[in-house]
């Protein structure tokens, strides 16, 4: 009903009367008092009913047409059936595909009722059930059930009077009833009269549900200004006004109070238009029907709420006072050993770690105090001292020090605070709470792509899952689009509940959570088409980013006839990186480098977590192009400096305890905690709503090799083609000089060669001066693609 209703408000129609309400003192009543039916759609008995009748529409489908072919081998045995001979298997012998009873009810309802016309029962049922297993209208209900009912008579009569005209036609085309009716119209109104009902009959079916416009309307001549035409008389615009609205599935009833009306008929100003003024039409357009509401589709859709989410302690951070003082002597203590003074130290105290910002005296150098990491850490016998010196934008030194007793901010302090719910940002994110306990928004369009990396257990899942909770909460299904990656098929498996709402997928893919390699590489080209479609679409619509086009869609300044369309946001989260890049390289960071450089102005953003960040991982190509990287605890001050540029990820002290570095700035977080069970109890408040028919779909993609692959002729192969996949595999060069000299060929003949060998994907395209990539790195592996090649040969 949603998607129907929004197309008949985006329908490009002006309104032609307004109904006023009678003046007079009305009592105002409250919308959320309005009394509503209650909701049976999730309840099991509902289900179980609609596989009733999903199953009942299969099984009349084989068994009517298995009718077709055996009705003459099984009439003899239906029509002698009694109930006595229901259970003897021996007299049961029939050769309709669903057995005794799908013989028997195919003549009932083929032969002794409507004829073929009973195929219409196979589609009714199929409708209801539908509709009541899957929540999704396929045919409005109650249209559907009239249509049926006037299907079974109109063409059961009507096969029984085109029946008469062919003796040798079986009786059973139009069935007992189709038979009786026609012979009694016949009988009363003749041949011709019963012919001309028919026609009528067929004729008024096809104005009431299609109601198509005989008159002849002449073509309009090009002018330099554009009029819109004044109505000729009140019947023409109570004739276009009338015409039926067709919704989806039935309005809810509402109690509402009955208001008396008139109506009034203004008439239309004619409005002149410059030609190709698209920019005034649509203001005409914006004040008639409104802006373009992209939620129409699911009109019903809920966010979910706040209570789906679980509190973690008081989100209180509280700090015994006799600890601020201890460790304040000993950092006093440990740089007066090294004679160096202080004027004032102060603490910030935060959820994991306090920040002591302290005051050197004029004269001491910053790099003597940052020598002193490692001395200070033991004299406070603490784990991940951190120093800062100094604290951009203040004459301060900071260091860093572990609470005895850390807090767990939980996600549900961040998305109930005013900063979160006020925010104006498009993809806000809730990564957690600064040092100072302040909640931290990140607006995950300006980072625009963001690189994650930690060690394992150090708390990366989580922030994944912070992020894309926090996106739940805030944006609707039509809005935004998840691409999920998950190599390690754990991870991100919760999600696979909102497939139908907020994850998008290459078409004739089964999960939507993409896991094998050889899809994340389509998928990933997938997403670089999308990309150059979008881009085709700004540069038709003249406008610079998504924000900008989405606005003028919106606003009706673009036709959706010329291929417009209104574009959600798509983030695409992969959660093992580096796993991706060991089996796949190349084919995975050429088509991430490219997301990475153009992706951002069109709405595609990219969210890429690793647990080694190594310079094989994360590249240069990779990194220059994610400014915005996080930092969970690593290993080693090379881990730290390759993801952060700089060290400080080596001596945090976990469990959600992070960097966030966003170019010059460096912010230690807190990241918020959301546990398995709350993503799953959010998950399944989406899911459980009524979604999109299908995942959102990506373009096609085709790859090249494959597509060669398919027309290869395995016949025309050389015959030095094996021993050169040999060669090249055991020497890894691809190259036709190395197959000239060991093979002793031409170089025409070696070069016939090298082309096979790149049509079947042995070795990799030409690089210019550079030898082939070798794909397959021993001989076994070799041999087992050889001898499928000669398997499809064969």
């Amino acid at each position: 009903m949603a998607v129907r209703e929004n197309r008949r408000r985006n329908e490009l129609r002006e309104p032609e009367i307004i109904i006023k309400p009678e003046k007079k003192q009305e009592k105002k009543q409250n919308s959320t008092t309005r009394f509503r039916l209650p909701s049976f759609e999730n309840h099991p008995i509902v289900k179980i009913l609609g596989s009733f009748f999903l199953l009942i529409s299969l099984y009349l489908l084989v068994a009517f047409s298995s009718y077709l072919l055996t009705w003459s081998e099984d009439q003899d045995v239906v029509l002698k059936m009694t109930w006595q001979k229901v259970f003897d298997p021996a007299s049961n012998q029939v050769e309709n595909w669903m057995g005794l009873f799908g013989a028997m009810l195919a003549h009932q309802f083929i032969y002794m009722s409507f004829g073929v016309a009973s195929f219409l029962f196979v589609i009714l049922f199929f409708v209801l059930g539908y509709r009541l297993l899957f929540q999704v209208s396929v045919l409005p209900i109650v249209k559907t059930i009239a249509y049926t009912l006037f299907g079974l008579v109109f063409l059961s009569v009507l096969c029984g009077y085109a029946n008469a005209f062919f003796t040798d036609a079986p009786h059973f085309v139009e069935g007992v009833f189709g038979y009786q009716i026609n012979a009694w119209l016949n009988a009363a109104l003749g041949i011709p009269g019963t012919a001309g009902l028919l026609v009528f009959l067929g004729l008024t079916a096809i104005i009431i549900a299609f109601n198509p416009s005989f008159k002849r309307t002449p073509k309009p001549q090009p002018e330099e200004n554009t009029t819109l035409p004044e109505p000729e008389n009140v019947e023409l615009v109570k004739e276009e006004i009338s015409k039926p609205i067709v919704f989806d599935k039935e309005i809810e009833k509402v109690e509402t109070p009955e208001i008396e009306t008139e109506t009034t008929f203004i008439p239309r100003t004619p409005l002149v238009i410059e030609e190709n003024d698209t920019d005034a039409l649509a203001d005409e357009l914006v004040k008639k029907q409104g802006v373009y509401d992209s939620t129409l589709d699911l009109g019903d859709y809920k966010y979910p709420h706040i209570d789906l989410l679980e509190k973690y302690g008081n989100n209180k951070t509280v700090v015994d006072r006799e600890e601020l003082e201890n460790n304040k002597n000993k950092i006093e203590e440990t740089l007066l050993n090294y004679d160096i003074k202080i004027d004032k130290i102060m603490a910030t105290v935060g959820p994991t770690v306090t920040l002591y910002e302290i005051v050197p005296a004029p004269g001491i150098r910053i790099s003597k105090i940052k020598n002193l990491e490692d001395d200070i850490a033991l004299s406070l016998a603490a784990l991940g001292i951190r120093i800062i010196a100094p604290i951009p934008g203040k004459g301060t030194i900071g260091i860093e020090v572990p609470n005895q007793h850390p807090e767990i901010v939980s996600m549900r302090s961040l998305l109930a605070s005013e900063k979160f719910n006020n925010t104006s940002m498009d993809l806000p994110i809730a990564l957690g709470k600064t040092i100072s306990n302040e909640v931290f928004i990140a607006d995950l369009t300006k980072m625009p792509h963001l690189l994650m990396a930690g060690a394992t257990g150090q708390g990366k899942s989580v922030g994944i899952n912070a992020l894309l909770v926090s996106l739940l909460f805030k944006k609707h299904p039509s809005q935004l689009k998840f691409v999920l990656i998950d190599p390690k098929k754990v991870e991100l498996t919760l999600f696979k509940k909102i497939e139908r709402h907020f994850l998008a997928k290459l078409p004739g893919d089964g999960d939507a959570i993409i896991t094998d390699t050889k899809k994340v590489i389509y998928t990933l080209n997938s997403l670089c088409i999308e990309m150059d479609q979008r881009y085709d679409l700004l540069k038709e619509a003249q406008v610079r980013n998504l924000k900008e086009y989405n606005q003028k869609f919106i606003s009706r300044k673009l036709n959706p006839m010329d291929g417009h369309r209104f574009l959600p946001y798509i983030v695409l989260v992969i959660d093992e990186f580096a796993d991706l890049m060991m089996t796949a390289g190349k084919e995975i960071e050429t088509p991430i480098a490219r997301l990475a450089q153009l992706a951002r102005a069109v709405g595609i953003h990219l969210v890429i977590a690793t647990q080694r960040p190594s310079v094989n991982v994360i590249t240069g190509t990779i990194k220059a192009n994610f400014p915005a990287r996080l930092a969970f605890r690593v290993t080693s001050k090379i881990d730290s400096r390759t993801i952060l540029d700089l060290g400080g990820a080596d001596q945090l002290v976990g469990r959600g305890d992070m960097l966030l570095s966003t170019g010059s700035d460096i912010i230690r977080l807190q990241c918020a905690f959301v546990d398995t069970p709350e993503v799953e109890k959010i998950t399944e408040y989406i899911g459980s709503q009524r979604g999109y028919p299908t995942a959102h779909m990506l373009p096609e993609y085709e790859d090249e090799n494959e597509a060669a692959m398919k027309e290869i002729d395995f016949d025309d192969h050389d015959a030095f083609f094996e021993e050169a996949a040999r060669l090249v595999v055991r020497h890894q060069q691809g190259s036709t000089s190395l197959i000239q000299r060991k093979l002793k060929l031409g170089y025409n003949r070696a070069g016939r060669i090298i082309d096979q060998l790149e049509a079947t994907g042995i070795v990799g395209p030409f690089e210019g001066s550079k030898a082939r990539e070798v794909r397959y790195q021993d001989e076994y592996s070799l041999e087992q693609y050889l001898n499928s090649l000669n398997d499809k040969e064969k």
